[in-house]
């Protein structure tokens, strides 16, 4: 099972990742994992990766294909996630392309529907371990009295620079400008679902699950 995980900036998409991960063998495809374990690789393409992002320059869709590509070759797994890509319609319509390349498709795209103010809310109290990624919030889901996160153990909790509400509303309106027209793209293709993403984790979690057992109840079944 292959689906895209859309929404926002701190829609909850990289939680969702990581659960469907550890519940279900999916692999998640996030863009910028991605370009930083090629820019550390070695390899021709990661050599390249890292050309240009030294320069300051943006990867182009070429490249980020390309690194799907090498991924969609490997180990499937259980499917894969792709969070953070695609953002455009161009990049849709080669993400399509590239899946029909390899005898595959799309089975769900999942948007994580939120209210911009209440979401400014949540990511200006957002920190991150910073060995594993696990997401806290100081008022849903605190950092643990004792210091270590309860993934991994780790006591290194960051926050990001640009979680803030000026930055975070600069983010969203270039989300929108940019990335939103996939909710209308998707929707006509038949294969859009939608959930709260504002809603308590295990809630969205569940209604994930739901439209996964809507979107390929045989797959589900395989995998349960």
């Amino acid at each position: 099972m292959n689906i895209v995980l859309l929404g926002p900036p701190g829609a909850g998409k990289g939680t969702q990742a990581r659960m469907l991960e550890a519940e279900r063998g999916m692999i998640q495809l996030s863009t910028g994992d991605m370009l930083r374990a090629a820019r550390s690789s070695g390899t021709p393409m990661g050599r390249k990766v890292a050309a240009i992002m030294d320069a300051g320059e943006l990867v182009t869709d070429e490249i980020v294909i390309g690194l799907i590509e090498e991924r969609l070759e490997g180990d499937q797994g259980g499917g894969f996630i792709f969070d953070g890509f695609p953002r455009t319609l161009p990049q849709a319509d080669a993400l399509g392309e590239l899946l029909a390349k390899h005898g595959t498709t799309l089975d769900t795209v999942i948007e994580m529907r939120v209210d911009d103010e209440a979401l400014v809310q949540r990511i200006t109290a957002r920190a991150t371990c910073g060995k594993c990624g696990e997401v806290y919030n100081d008022i849903t889901k605190p950092i643990p009295a004792d210091g270590k996160c309860t993934n991994c153990g780790a006591s290194d909790f960051r926050r990001r620079a640009d979680d803030n509400a000026e930055s975070l509303r600069t983010r969203l309106m270039e989300y929108y400008k940019k990335t939103s027209p996939l909710i209308g793209y998707y929707y006509a293709k038949g294969n859009l679902a939608s959930v709260d993403g504002l809603g308590e984790i295990d809630t969205v979690a569940a209604e994930v699950a739901q439209a996964l057992t809507e979107a390929r109840p045989a797959d589900l079944a395989k995998t349960s």
